[in-house]
């Protein structure tokens, strides 16, 4: 079936709010499918870190901060203060050199560069912590990538999907109070997402932060006629359909039933009988797990300059 509705994603690897809205989005994708096509463009939230030190940002307050998107939309953090602040520009380029070279593989790189930000001590803008982060992608060529961060024509089109971001003026995204407005240009914040109807391009938008049910309704306003898949009734089907594992948050929204809210606990305990029987395995990723078939994908992990703590060894989906 091919794609009816077009769901552009303008999301940046650094923001909270963005990595928090994962399961929202994941329910998305199980319900829908391939009759939703994924764009995904990349804010561009820093260059250098001087906005956030002029603000009294600190590594302590980032740290500090984890603990409140932690609790209110559960996704895995590992609320330690970082060496130090980090820009997301080189990250938004490495996205954006894998989108280039392997078209597809930027959700992958995308979603692994988020949870090594936001579970692990490593740095969106060193590239050692880059190539750190990147190694648990198999068949990715993590070299070519940051060799690639500095190409003229990855350069080009970062800066396009900058521009594409700061087009929020006038938006029903700023009427709703959900447009950022940073470095002069009003823009769409992460996540915001519009969803654009194939047939006549009517588009319409869902700024910043939103519940999944204000998606849904901008989904099904858009073509009636989709074909709207229900929840399953054990998460297994779900490991096997996202390749890139699912966390406990994550399964938790999709098992959920229309307006109801998510049960954590029952989906994890659910996932454990799954481990239990051999048919799932569970990788420790923050303070929850990264959830997967036996032998797929493993989470991004911090190798290096933690003594003592052992080696572990979108979303795209299979």
């Amino acid at each position: 079936m091919s794609a009816q509705i077009k769901a552009t994603l303008f999301s940046d690897p650094a923001c909270p709010f963005g990595y928090s809205e994962n399961p929202a989005l994941r329910v998305l994708e199980w319900r829908y499918g391939d009759q939703l096509d994924w764009e995904l463009v990349l804010v561009g939230l820093s260059e250098d870190t001087s906005r956030y030190e002029q603000h009294g940002y600190t590594p302590l307050r980032q740290a500090q901060g984890a603990l409140m998107f932690r609790d209110r939309w559960g996704m895995p953090f590992a609320p330690e203060p970082k060496a130090r602040l980090a820009a997301s520009s080189r990250a938004c380029r490495a996205v954006i050199a894998a989108r280039r070279e392997w078209p597809g593989s930027e959700w992958a790189v995308f979603r692994t560069l988020q949870l090594a930000n936001f579970t692990t001590q490593l740095l969106l803008d060193d590239d050692d912590d880059l190539r750190e982060a990147l190694s648990c992608l198999d068949g990715l060529d993590v070299e070519r990538i940051l060799t690639a961060i500095e190409d003229g024509a990855v350069l080009t089109e970062y800066e396009r999907d900058k521009a594409r971001t700061r087009t929020a003026a006038g938006s029903p995204t700023e009427l709703q109070g959900k447009a950022g407005n940073s470095d002069g240009h009003v823009r769409y914040t992460a996540p915001s997402v519009v969803f654009t109807r194939a047939t006549d391009g009517l588009a319409l938008e869902a700024g910043g932060m939103q519940p999944v049910e204000a998606y849904d309704v901008l989904v099904v306003n858009l073509d009636p006629t989709l074909e709207r898949r229900e929840p399953p009734q054990h998460p297994g089907e779900l490991l096997e359909r996202f390749a890139l594992g699912l966390t406990t948050a994550e399964v938790a929204a999709i098992l959920a039933p229309n307006n109801a809210l998510p049960d954590r606990q029952a989906a994890e305990r659910a996932l454990l009988e799954l481990v239990a029987d051999g048919a799932a395995q569970r990788h420790p990723l923050g303070d929850d797990a990264l959830w997967t078939v036996p032998g797929g994908q493993r989470p991004p992990r911090l190798e290096r300059g933690l003594a003592g703590l052992p080696a572990s060894g979108p979303a795209a989906t299979s």
